[in-house]
Formats: C-alpha cells, structure tokens, sequence
C-alpha cells in the first residue's frame, strides 16, 4: 500500500488570480501543488470574510522549499 501524502498550507491567496501566480511558480520549480478555495472563483471575485480566499497546499515534504520560493519572490 502507497503512503498517503500529507498536503499542509504554504501561502494564502486573495483570489484565484494571485493563486495561479504561486502555483506557477512553484510547478516551474518542481513542487506539485493543489488549489483549494470554499467558493467558487466566478461567485467571489474579491475576498470578504474569507469567502474568495483560495489556499495553495503542497506535499509536506516541500513545503518549506515552497515558503523560501514564495518568501524570494514577494521581497523583489
């Protein structure tokens, strides 16, 4: 039997947009990762209380791979 990966959260977007861009960079550097929103993007097209919040997930392994790519990109 496979072991189950352990996805946690790296970097919370506000909106789906903004997440695209994390996901981007974090597949052109080779870290698979998973969008995952409680709203459709098209219903909640800004974020009021949470409701447009889309939440990047990345195995468990390489998420703190995944925080130093993000943390570089945000201080250019």
């Amino acid at each position: 039997m496979a072991k189950q990966m352990k996805l946690v959260e790296v970097y919370k977007a506000f909106g789906e947009a903004e997440a695209l861009i994390i996901k981007s960079l974090l597949e052109s550097n080779g870290i698979a990762c998973l969008l995952k929103s409680h709203a459709a993007p098209s219903v909640h097209v800004f974020t009021v209380d949470g409701m447009g919040e889309v939440k990047v997930m990345v195995n468990e392994n390489r998420a703190e791979e995944a925080k130093g790519l993000i943390g570089e990109e945000e201080s250019v």
